[in-house]
């Protein structure tokens, strides 16, 4: 099967746009800050948290970072109007991580500084290797001027996420997943039983460091794992959540929900739809091939 996931992956430069978009349907809300908020609402309807994603990233233009900024506003002011249970998501390449350090800083600054006036929330999401060590370093920066409503993301995959862990302010707000990007074996790990035992690893000890924890994961050995720890660590409800891709396994995400737990669901939405699925599929090939199990009417669970 493993084998016809990456044929799957491989060949998706090569179908229909059209194709792409039927993928992309389940798992992005629309191209419309609109169109996110009615699926955010819908959520929250059934007992879900969510967090809003621009869609986009490595803008080679500063104003292309301004109009991502921009939106992020928008998305800011439009979750307080609705009165709908949600934060926000960004990527730093997308606000100019790559164009000059001091301009990407001051933009998540500018979105930090207006979510907390609206008593919201800004995770920064954690792009490929490259990325890791100054995202890491801008969200430390953030909590040293007394930001306290910014979080970030470790990569389980990572050999060095133990130690960024250890490295993290006391109480740090942090998402752990698993880590989609494709790295070299002496970046990564590449054995999914290894990534499986690091995310355990990880998890743990950022629960004894009294880190509020956003476990995001769709494989159901890692839940089953959380929810040990969670009745062994006793972190309390309000320190831990569990976290899921817009329209991957949802039975498994009531299930988790049901049992108690709470759960926010993230919710891309915007006009590069297009790149976001080809990437999200190509580097998950068996995510790529779940959703084509999906297309066919077949039932199938992702890692």
């Amino acid at each position: 099967m493993a084998v016809l996931d990456h044929l799957i992956s491989r060949s998706l430069p090569l179908v229909p746009r059209g194709v792409v978009r039927a993928f992309s349907r389940r798992y992005i809300a629309g191209d419309a800050l609109e169109d996110a908020v009615r699926v955010v609402r819908g959520l929250n309807g059934g007992g879900y948290m969510a967090t809003l994603d621009v869609l986009g990233e490595s803008v080679d233009r500063p104003a292309l970072a301004e109009a991502a900024v921009n939106e992020y506003m928008r998305a800011l002011r439009a979750i307080r109007q609705e009165s709908i249970d949600a934060n926000v998501s960004i990527k730093l390449t997308q606000l100019g991580l790559k164009l000059d350090l001091d301009f990407c800083l001051a933009n998540v600054r500018a979105l930090c500084l207006s979510a907390g006036e609206q008593g919201n929330f800004v995770r920064i999401d954690m792009e490929d290797s490259t990325c890791t060590s100054p995202t890491l370093d801008l969200f430390r920066g953030l909590c040293r001027e007394g930001l306290d409503n910014v979080g970030i993301v470790l990569q389980a995959c990572l050999r060095r996420s133990l130690a960024d862990v250890r490295s993290l302010p006391e109480r740090s707000n942090v998402r752990l997943c698993k880590g989609i990007y494709i790295e070299a074996r002496s970046i990564a790990y590449h054995d999914r039983r290894v990534i499986n035992k690091n995310y355990v690893r990880i998890l743990e000890e950022l629960f004894d460091r009294g880190c509020y924890v956003g476990i995001a994961t769709h494989d159901e050995d890692l839940v089953w794992e959380a929810a040990r720890l969670v009745e062994i660590k006793r972190p309390g409800p309000d320190r831990y959540e569990f976290q899921m891709l817009l329209g991957v396994d949802e039975e498994l995400r009531g299930l988790i929900r049901r049992a108690g737990h709470r759960l926010r669901v993230y919710v891309p939405y915007g006009s590069h739809w297009y790149a976001y699925s080809l990437r999200r599929l190509k580097e998950n090939p068996r995510l790529a091939g779940y959703v084509l199990m999906n297309l066919l009417g077949r039932r199938a669970s992702p890692s």
